[in-house]
């Protein structure tokens, strides 16, 4: 990122999202490029969900479905549903994918501008299309530098799309400070393409290429929905591959029931396909892994289910 980037603050994240968005790709990016961001005193340890202290860090991944006012699971129909999930999880850090700019706003309202804030560009520019948005609660993490690459032969062009997909698809990646640790760590999240298996499999590639140039001495979590089932794709071999990233499914000490993760508002499938996931490298800790089913009245908050790792760095 160009060290002549404008700075942003807790509150101005977004605003300088589609700047950083013309920075330098991923691989280009060091200390002195790095955005600066506002430091807040906080706890050495922060409070869980239930009360007491804990240095674990909850970590969610969530498809939120595009913002439709069409009835039926509209925004409007969708929207308490979700507030309610996410106001009862609480995650430190969350991952999204297909939120539209006034949607992605209504979420931030609804956790709370003084407890979360949230990074992201469209993957056409600016407000433009869906977001692969990062929220994160601010209390807990302080981001240190993030940009974002397009999945395509030209990752540094917005909007690029060169491997057969019609859908523009990108990558959102942040580097951040855990506040409860002093650690840092890196945190990706994408969308992989909904039909050109060559381009999910290029795109795993290069997000593999990505991931080998970062300090390798920092944790890393990858947040996403990969549009492939774990461990029946190459997609999901290229990124688990030599063992730089781990399906934190498998590695959990304990998980809840598995449901396939896209139900498309349709009864949920036990045991079917997890196409959502949350990756981490090998030295991350995964006590707890879930695939959340929560639902009010009938109505859930997307047509994916969101899935939520509780790791230790």
């Amino acid at each position: 990122m160009s060290s002549a980037a404008p700075r942003f603050t807790r509150r101005g994240g977004i605003r300088t999202a589609a700047a950083a968005a013309l920075a330098a790709p991923l691989a280009a990016t060091g200390a002195a490029g790095a955005h600066a961001a506002t430091a807040r005193a906080v706890p050495a340890q922060v409070s869980s969900p239930g009360g007491g202290r804990s240095r674990t860090l909850r970590v969610m991944s969530f498809n939120l479905r595009y913002a439709s006012a069409t009835p039926p699971h509209s925004w409007p129909e969708r929207r308490p549903v979700t507030r309610a999930l996410l106001q009862r999880e609480r995650p430190h850090l969350i991952g999204t994918q297909e939120g539209l700019y006034g949607q992605l706003k209504d979420i931030a309202a609804d956790l709370g501008r003084s407890r979360y804030d949230w990074i992201g560009t469209g993957r056409a520019g600016g407000s433009r299309d869906e977001f692969m948005a990062v929220f994160y609660d601010v209390r807990r993490l302080l981001p240190l530098a993030y940009d974002h690459f397009w999945l395509s032969d030209q990752p540094a062009l917005i909007g690029s799309t060169t491997w057969g997909n019609t859908v523009i698809r990108m990558v959102t990646w942040v580097r951040f400070r855990d506040l409860a640790t002093g650690r840092e760590l890196y945190h990706l999240n994408t969308h992989l393409d909904h039909q050109n298996q060559y381009s999910r499999e290029r795109s795993a590639a290069l997000i593999t290429d990505r991931l080998g140039g970062l300090d390798a001495a920092l944790p890393r979590l990858v947040t996403g929905d990969f549009n492939v089932p774990a461990h029946a794709n190459p997609v999901y071999d290229t990124l688990l591959s030599d063992g730089k990233l781990t399906d934190t499914w498998d590695a959990a000490e304990s998980r809840s029931k598995l449901y396939g993760t896209f139900h498309g508002y349709e009864p949920l499938v036990p045991d079917g396909d997890r196409i959502d996931w949350i990756l981490a490298s090998p030295g991350v800790r995964t006590r707890r892994a879930e695939i959340i089913t929560y639902a009010r009245d009938g109505q859930y908050p997307s047509d994916h289910l969101p899935v939520q790792a509780v790791v230790e760095l």
